[in-house]
């Protein structure tokens, strides 16, 4: 060898003569079998590759790859084996000038079928797998730094490469689910575990791949996982996407992300495990990604995430009404188990996804997600709910608010306007949003992350009357100009919210928990002067309502009203520091301790507890009073003028486009078509004889109220169920008669009585203008200056 090689190393051109002569003896050799002359040919042919380094070993090189391919096709294991070192030391020579007419398919094809070798004994099929797997890393270290020569990229070759990593990396006995990137693994490792050294080389491929071809090197992983049903379970589909994110260069992420979602697309109709799997995997690929670039698939994940999330909420509508009795239910209620499953894994998703964002992109989520709430009487929301019916279309409420909850956690705005636009308060307080106890929670948590700036919340969590709230340590900041205005604008509908909030039926603890904790953290954050009168109007106008109960409420509910409004007036006191305001709080509750014990948190949210039979019977000192609140408000110079003013819920266009019922009783509109609607016969005539009779008509009240019940319902009948042209028609009759009674009207005002009544002297600044006639004439119904 020592000759040959100095031969070699002196006479280049004659490289070409030995490597020939060599292939030549070693093709006849291994026909025939003679593995000892194999081996010293193949020893030869490596020496004299490793010694020579001339642009005369080109075509040397040619013979050389021609010997290791006739011994990887030999059903050998040994010569297999020796084939591929030998190629591996030729990759990790480094050549002068690239050749651009060598390819290397047959070696892909050949190393990929030796990576799924099914020999019966494992050491030799672990030894062929292992021999494989550097074949391949071999062919990448050769080709992928050439950028001239690109065809390892292709598609028939990475679809040979992927799923032959795969496969043996799928091997490992217990998978590694490390969050962070995995530690690399030692030498002995490396050579000896087939699943070790093809996840090197996987790492590795994946850390060469440029912009151009990514998605190449990604796809063959999907179709992998789909062949072998790993999706369900996902463990190894995880890991497969920790080791692609963390070895691909971080400009690339969206990238995968995008495959992932298209990926999802084509398998939407896949059974939910799967479904749940895919996302699960999106997820962990979204928090590597996170933490680097994301480029600009924002809003595609989302968006994607969101129609997944109603096509799940629309298959269990249908398992729902397609489900039958017997076997079938069991089977219904495993598909509904499985899609809630799909539901938490997007909302979770979307949840870590939102709260990575930057506070910018942040808010215009928000703002996305909030327009594909469906809410009644609206058609700005773009998510098709016209399959899911009112079960589906509650059910789908929920799931994009909880999607929201997670969006808004720790998201702080350096103002409210920022946090709460009217563009995402109006539908956020939306009636429609108003309809059952779990969506109302969603709504007032939501509203507690964007309201909640300094992390007071934990410190109220929980209804209770608190015997010192400076022992809370509250944070608060003195309340800048925008809040102010925030409140002027919005504030009503934020007291409306929580007013009515308070008065439904299907409220449980944690409904008054929220509305409580809504109430202290408006006071601490929003809260001026003016705020703090309308907030205890509005604590009043809760007490009278659950004392008169017009909305005919169990006891439980109208005791838990009125320990809300204890909790929060004992709270809101302590809060402004007004002595004799605290004065009266702490009265009341001491006497409600001793004799209306229901009507405080602590006891009436208890599991057995004692409620009265009525509240009409109870003594005045059980009440917080408006009389003596504003007189220790105003000693304290506080404007009380308002406090004399009961509080009335604002009347919204909502209400009239709302299913459920206005707070403003449609028929105290006062509609003058109902004169049309009601027989002749009903009307009494103004010169009815007054008898005795008509006196106890007039006396008797609860037959009016009847006859007025009626009017009113012929009212509000007429209003929902006539057509729209007919209304018009009315309406606009009446109108042109209003029309010609005030023409009636200003036609006598231009003649003027025989005599003025008076003068009326103009003044405006030092000028003093003539004095005026006035004349007064008087109609029936109408006075006219």
């Amino acid at each position: 060898m020592e000759k040959l090689t100095f031969y070699a190393v002196s006479a280049p051109e004659k490289l070409d003569r030995i490597g020939s002569y060599l292939a030549e003896r070693l093709s006849r050799d291994v026909v025939r079998h003679r593995s000892g002359y194999v081996l010293i040919a193949m020893e030869a042919l490596d020496q004299l590759l490793m010694a020579c380094h001339s642009q005369s070993i080109k075509p040397f090189v040619e013979s050389f790859l021609h010997m290791v391919a006739k011994l990887l096709e030999s059903g050998e294991p040994k010569l297999q084996v020796l084939g591929t070192n030998s190629f591996v030391k030729f990759a990790n020579i480094e050549e002068d000038t690239p050749s651009y007419h060598r390819r290397y398919d047959f070696f892909v094809s050949r190393f990929s079928a030796m990576c799924h070798s099914c020999h019966s004994d494992p050491e030799v099929r672990t030894e062929i797998r292992i021999a494989g797997i550097r074949g391949i890393q071999g062919v990448v270290r050769k080709t992928v730094n050439d950028e001239l020569r690109a065809t390892i990229w292709e598609p028939q070759h990475m679809d040979k490469i992927v799923p032959s990593l795969l496969f043996n990396m799928q091997k490992i006995e217990e998978v590694d689910s490390r969050i962070g990137p995995p530690s690399s693994p030692s030498a002995t490792d490396k050579e000896e575990n087939p699943a070790v050294l093809a996840e090197n080389c996987f790492r590795e491929l994946l850390g060469r791949a440029t912009f151009g071809n990514m998605n190449n090197a990604v796809r063959p992983v999907f179709a992998h996982l789909d062949h072998h049903k790993l999706w369900d379970p996902n463990e190894f589909a995880v890991h497969c996407f920790k080791i692609i994110m963390y070895s691909i260069q971080a400009q690339y992420s969206h990238h995968v992300i995008q495959e992932i979602l298209g990926h999802l697309d084509a398998c939407k109709k896949d059974a939910p495990r799967v479904r749940a799997g895919i996302i699960q995997v999106l997820l962990e690929a979204v928090a590597i990604a996170a933490k680097g670039s994301i480029g600009p698939t924002v809003l595609e994940v989302f968006n994607t995430l969101l129609k997944h999330l109603r096509l799940s909420v629309e298959f269990e509508a249908d398992d729902l009404q397609g489900g039958s009795v017997g076997s079938a239910n069991l089977n219904t209620s495993s598909k509904d188990n499985d899609e809630k499953i799909v539901q938490n894994a997007i909302i979770q998703t979307i949840g870590f996804f939102g709260s990575n964002l930057p506070d910018y992109q942040r808010s215009e989520i928000m703002m996305f997600i909030m327009g594909k709430v469906p809410v009644f009487g609206t058609s700005t929301h773009t998510l098709d709910i016209s399959q899911l019916g009112d079960l589906g279309t509650r059910r789908i409420q929920i799931m994009l608010l909880r999607s929201l909850l997670m969006v808004t956690s720790g998201y702080k705005a350096k103002t409210i306007v920022t946090a709460l636009p009217g563009s995402f308060l109006d539908p956020l307080l939306s009636p429609s949003l108003m309809e059952d106890y779990e969506l109302r929670q969603l709504v007032l948590e939501v509203m507690h992350n964007l309201i909640d700036r300094h992390d007071n919340r934990a410190k109220l969590r929980g209804i209770r009357i608190i015997p010192d709230v400076a022992d809370l340590k509250i944070k608060r900041e003195k309340i800048c100009r925008q809040d102010t205005s925030f409140m002027k604008k919005n504030g009503q509908q934020l007291y409306r919210h929580i007013y009515l909030g308070c008065k439904e039926e299907d409220n449980v603890q944690k409904n008054y928990e929220l509305l409580y904790t809504s109430l202290a953290l408006i006071t601490i954050e929003l809260a001026n002067e003016e705020v703090v009168i309308d907030l205890i109007r509005l604590a009043i106008a809760l007490q009278d309502s659950a004392i008169i109960n017009e909305d005919n409420l169990p006891m439980f509910h109208r005791c838990g009203i009125m320990a809300l409004v204890a909790a929060y007036l004992n709270f809101v006191s302590q809060m402004i520091a007004v002595p004799a305001f605290c004065q009266h709080v702490s009265k009341v509750i001491e006497i409600r301790t001793m004799e209306a014990p229901y009507f405080l948190p602590e006891h009436i949210f208890r599991d057995k507890c004692m409620l009265p039979k009525s509240l009409e019977k109870h003594e005045k000192d059980l009440y917080f009073l408006t009389n003596k609140i504003a007189e220790s408000l105003g000693g304290s110079g506080y404007s009380v003028e308002r406090l004399s003013v009961p509080y009335v819920p604002q009347v919204t266009d909502e209400d009239r486009l709302s299913r459920r019922k206005s707070i403003v009783d449609t028929v105290s509109i006062q509609v003058d078509i109902l004169s049309n609607n009601v027989p002749s016969d009903d009307v009494v005539s103004n010169t009815e004889e007054i008898t005795f009779e008509a006196l106890k008509k007039a006396i008797d009240t609860s037959g009016m109220e009847e006859q007025e019940k009626e009017k009113r319902r012929l009212v509000i009948e007429r209003f929902q169920k006539a057509p729209f042209e007919e209304i018009a028609a009315q309406c606009e009759s009446k109108a042109n008669l209003l029309h010609d009674r005030l023409a009636q009207i200003l036609e006598l005002t231009i003649r003027p009585p025989p005599s003025p009544s008076g003068t009326l002297t103009i003044t405006s600044g030092h000028a003093q203008y003539q004095s005026v006639p006035v004349y007064e004439m008087k109609f029936p119904d109408l006075c006219v200056y």
